[in-house]
């Protein structure tokens, strides 16, 4: 889990909009209906397409229309459009609208599949995996009709080196430098501006693209999906101006952005449907609003007032004041999109540091009561209770159970660890975010810690401190909190090996967790140049040895609710990106 990325750790809060990356979702591109899904819908992973596959067309979408102007009305403004410093998968999902990468995920009857997008294929490996190489279609261009290069997507992957684009994912300059610490991969090589040419990317011609780590890496396919894999042409990197109004590859161009106001789309003339095996093209126009209260949204969407029959949120989710209302009208119900937010999860965090027993570790996972702090939360449409610490929705899950315990918890097992403890434990420290909900679940943990006897002492914080002072603060004084996370793409690879390596710092390894024989083990599976057999190396890890030593309590799948307008055709919630996903939708009528 880098700094504060879409993975990064954030509080649960029913209400809220959070960042989302990948999640299993109810109905996907070519379904037969846009009602919500039911709950007992299957594990999806992200499976590897041909390059048949990756050919395009995208596969239609049952019943969709061209024409008409799609509405998105959402709560704030992207943070970033520039594709170096996309970090978060709602804005991932939407700027696939305008911008294509190397691979991306095609999803059809809601069930994801990694191909080629501008390349012809997921790639190709050779060196035992130190070398990628991806080769280019033929037809792709940008939003003025000239051709898309070999250069430009080099170019755009130097970008990534340069100063002011930390805040986006750090994948590229790890691997091409061989330095684990983004300062340090900077030092080695600083962006075209101040270093010119990097030569672990080579171009041996307008359609290849050649990379060359030191080190085997399995998981490049994966990666190149990332926004930051998205070509950049030089003579249109506007520098900070680009983060407002990149240019486009995509089936739609930005024609304007009013900062914290509008963005408007239109049809890319130069897109061909040919050859992108991802989105479509069926509005003529997207209407993005920012800074409308997510209530009266929700309200307008609901009743089909004013343009809220056309209208779709991204960002908002659906506010729970309305689900009385929702429920008792089947026409409202089924304008709810809901899904699971796959491998985006929740979990008690346990400081092992200061919680260094770990009979005690075991006694709190037998005392946490996750149905009852689930209800304090809005019950079960905020998530699943898992018993894993990963995700269904990435490759190599397996299901377990470690310490078998009923969702209510087990007051009598926990008193037998504490019984065994070196030391009596007579109470414990829970920090969390104030807000309605977590006040409800904090009395749920505390009334449950008195039972065996442990007074726990809550620190409701407000939540910038929350934030500052527990998830990026480098010695939180508390022993319990609440933590949500996820991966960068639907592997185990940037989740295990991130929270639970010793040498990483808190930022990272909030939990403080520390086994040598894990970090061995860790380093040794690095370096495994198959994908699906790193994924399942690394599960095991977790299986059979990580949670044995109860670093964490898991807590949560976690799930998510967004609404759509009447006439709104083709929403589903994105199976990686996990948010109502543009690019598959049309209007009904218009």
């Amino acid at each position: 889990m880098p700094r504060f990325s879409s993975r990064t750790a954030v509080p649960l809060v029913a209400a809220a909009s959070a960042m989302l990356v990948l999640c299993s979702c109810s109905a996907g591109a070519g379904s037969k209906s846009d009602a919500a899904a039911p709950r007992e819908e299957a594990d999806l992973v992200a499976g590897v397409g041909s390059a048949k596959d990756s050919a395009g067309p995208a596969p239609a979408v049952e019943g969709a229309r061209e024409g008409g102007t799609i509405r998105v009305a959402n709560l704030r403004d992207y943070s970033h459009l520039d594709p170096a410093k996309i970090y978060a998968g709602e804005a991932y999902n939407t700027s696939l609208l305008w911008g294509r990468q190397l691979t991306q995920y095609q999803v059809t009857d809601g069930k994801p599949k990694l191909v080629g997008d501008l390349a012809t294929d997921i790639g190709k490996a050779s060196d035992g995996g130190r070398t990628w190489t991806y080769r280019l279609k033929d037809g792709i261009a940008w939003e003025d009709g000239k051709p898309i290069t070999s250069k430009h997507v080099k170019y755009g992957i130097e970008r990534t080196f340069a100063p002011g684009f930390e805040v986006g994912p750090p994948y590229w300059p790890q691997w091409l430098t061989g330095k684990s610490d983004l300062a340090q991969a900077r030092k080695v090589y600083g962006g075209p501006k101040e270093d010119g040419d990097f030569d672990r990317i080579e171009t041996p011609d307008d359609k290849t693209v050649v990379f060359r780590f030191h080190e085997p890496q399995s998981d490049v396919p994966f990666m190149a999906a990332q926004s930051s894999s998205s070509p950049v042409r030089p003579d249109k990197d506007t520098g900070t101006r680009y983060d407002l109004k990149p240019f486009a590859t995509g089936p739609y161009r930005i024609v304007e952005h009013r900062q914290n106001r509008s963005l408007t789309l239109e049809k890319n003339p130069h897109w061909k449907a040919e050859t992108d095996p991802i989105r479509h093209q069926y509005a003529d126009k997207f209407a993005f609003t920012f800074e409308k209260k997510e209530l009266n949204t929700a309200q307008e969407i609901l009743n089909g007032r004013g343009d809220g029959a056309a209208t779709i949120t991204t960002k908002n989710e659906f506010p729970p004041e309305l689900i009385g209302e929702a429920e008792r009208d089947p026409k409202k119900k089924d304008l709810i999109v809901d899904g699971r937010r796959g491998a985006f999860t929740y979990h008690l965090i346990i400081r092992n540091d200061r919680v260094a027993d770990p009979e005690v570790r075991k006694a709190v996972h037998y005392l946490f009561p996750r149905q009852q702090a689930r209800q304090a939360l809005g019950g079960p449409r905020v998530g699943d209770i898992a018993t894993t610490y990963s995700s269904p929705a990435i490759v190599g899950w397996e299901s377990y159970d470690t310490y078998p315990v009923r969702p209510t918890g087990d007051i009598e097992k926990a008193k037998r660890h504490l019984a065994k403890a070196k030391k009596k434990v007579e109470r414990l420290s829970y920090a969390y975010e104030s807000n309605a909900v977590n006040d409800r679940m904090a009395q749920v943990l505390v009334d449950a810690f008195a039972k065996a006897g442990i007074e726990l002492v809550t620190k409701p914080l407000p939540l910038p401190a929350y934030t500052n002072e527990v998830l990026r603060g480098a010695d939180p004084k508390y022993d319990l909190w609440m933590s949500g996370s996820s991966v960068d793409w639907p592997t185990p690879a940037t989740g295990v090996p991130y929270r639970f390596d010793s040498r990483r710092d808190s930022l990272d390894n909030d939990p403080r967790y520390r086994n040598p024989a894990v970090d061995k083990e860790l380093d040794r599976i690095a370096r495994t140049g198959d994908a699906t057999k790193k994924a399942k190396e690394l599960i095991a890890l977790e299986k059979d040895t990580i949670m044995k030593d109860v670093p964490v309590v898991p807590f949560l799948h976690q799930r998510v609710q967004q609404v759509r307008g009447a006439d709104v055709g083709g929403a589903f919630i994105h199976p990686i990106y996990g948010t109502i996903s543009p690019a598959w939708l049309y209007l009904k009528k218009s």
